[in-house]
C-alpha cells in the first residue's frame, strides 16, 4: 500500500485507510420479507478507531481496527441494525480479518485480502464467511439457526481517499427461501 500505514507506531497495513468517523446517506437495504422483499433506503454511521495490537500463541501479530456501526432507515428515522466489531490485519501473510457480532443471536469471523487497485489507488478489503468453515465461519443462536440461517457472508469495501463504499451481501435460509441475498450497499464521507 502506498499510503502511510502506520498510527501510533503500529503499522495497520491496508486496515490504516478505515481509520475515522464516516457518515452515509445513499443506502440500500434489500431485505426478505414473508411475500417478497423489502427495500429500505437508509443513513448511517461508521467509526473505525485504532486499537493497537495482539500477540497471538507467541507468534501471529494482528493490527486491530475497532468498529461501531449505526444503521437508520429513512422513511421513520429508526435505528434498524446496530453492529460492533474488529477489522484484523497479519502483516506476515497480509490476511485480513472482519469479526462482529450483531444483536440477534449472529457472529461472524470473514477473512481475504486487501489489494490496491493500480488504476486509482483504491484499497479493496474482501472477506468471506461461510456456516460450517472452520476458519472463516458464522456462529448463530438456536433460533436464528432454524429460522433464519445465515449460510454466508461476503464484505468488499472500498476505501478512495474520503470516499468509502461497500457491498455487503448475507445468505439467508428465511421465510422457506433459500440462499436469499440480504445485501446492503452504501457510499460514505470521512468526517475526521
Amino acid at each position: 500500500m502506498s499510503r502511510d500505514t502506520a498510527i501510533n507506531g503500529i503499522d495497520y497495513g491496508p486496515l490504516a485507510a478505515l481509520v475515522g468517523e464516516w457518515v452515509g446517506d445513499k443506502g440500500m437495504d434489500v431485505a426478505p420479507e414473508p411475500d417478497g422483499e423489502e427495500r429500505s433506503p437508509y443513513y448511517e454511521t461508521i467509526v473505525f478507531e485504532a486499537a493497537g495490537d495482539v500477540t497471538n500463541a507467541e507468534q501471529q501479530v494482528l493490527s486491530i481496527v475497532r468498529y461501531h456501526q449505526v444503521v437508520t432507515r429513512k422513511s421513520n428515522d429508526e435505528v434498524f441494525h446496530d453492529q460492533v466489531g474488529y477489522w484484523l490485519w497479519d502483516r506476515s501473510d497480509d490476511t485480513i480479518i472482519e469479526c462482529f457480532t450483531i444483536p440477534r443471536g449472529v457472529g461472524v469471523v470473514a477473512g481475504g485480502k486487501a489489494a490496491q487497485r493500480a488504476d486509482s489507488g483504491a484499497i479493496v478489503l474482501e472477506v468471506t464467511a461461510r456456516a460450517g468453515d472452520d476458519a472463516f465461519g458464522i456462529a448463530q443462536a438456536d433460533f436464528m439457526f432454524q429460522q433464519a440461517r445465515t449460510t454466508a457472508f461476503t464484505h468488499t469495501v472500498t476505501i478512495a481517499g474520503d470516499e468509502l463504499q461497500y457491498r455487503q451481501s448475507t445468505m439467508l435460509d428465511i421465510y422457506g427461501k433459500q440462499s436469499y441475498d440480504h445485501s446492503d450497499v452504501n457510499t460514505l464521507r470521512r468526517l475526521t
